[in-house]
């Protein structure tokens, strides 16, 4: 849905300039025509404004009027500001925020993706280390961030360890062994 900015039904319209499409049939290049801005909307995939063209339309006696045609253009692709003109008073429609998600407010920030190595060196033979997620208390500062197949092709070495207190053996493990280990009972 979507806020108004003012009370008023429709407010005075103000001048824009509206950049009209070329049209090679007709042998035209793109135009502008100064028009009125009735409301902008804030959509999802940008700003709309309802602009009057002027126009004519026929009467049932046959006599022609001026009239306007209204019609909902992109800005700023369609729309180009009057040099002077105040824009503030145009009636604006806002999106309203996105509601905050009940599972992220249950569960808090997603945590940073990824994993880092912590290398452990005791003694002779294979290098050994222990796998975190970056925002465990026991993963390294400044170690670089593994994505899931750096991370899997590191704990299949038998020197490295899956740490339990952040929660990287749960995550890693069912990607290690497998998921046939799972069964629906």
């Amino acid at each position: 849905m979507t806020t108004p900015s003012d009370d008023a039904a429709e407010s005075a319209p103000v001048p824009v300039r509206v950049v009209l499409p070329a049209d090679p049939l007709l042998g035209t290049e793109q135009q502008e025509v100064v028009a009125r801005l009735w409301k902008r909307r804030q959509t999802g995939a940008g700003w709309a404004y309802l602009v009057g063209l002027p126009s004519y339309r026929d009467l049932e006696d046959g006599s022609v009027e001026a009239a306007e045609y209204r019609v909902w253009v992109r800005a700023p692709d369609h729309v180009r500001p009057v040099d002077g003109v105040d824009y503030d008073q145009v009636a604006t429609e806002r999106l309203e925020p996105p509601p905050k998600s009940a599972v992220r407010e249950v569960l808090g920030e997603r945590r940073p993706s990824g994993w880092v190595l912590a290398k452990v060196r005791g003694g002779r033979g294979p290098a050994r280390g222990v796998l975190h997620a970056p925002d465990c208390e026991e993963a390294p500062q400044g170690a670089p961030l593994l994505d899931v197949e750096h991370a899997l092709s590191v704990a299949e070495n038998p020197g490295t360890r899956l740490c339990t207190l952040c929660g990287c053996a749960q995550e890693l493990t069912p990607l290690l062994s497998g998921f046939d280990h799972i069964t629906d009972s």
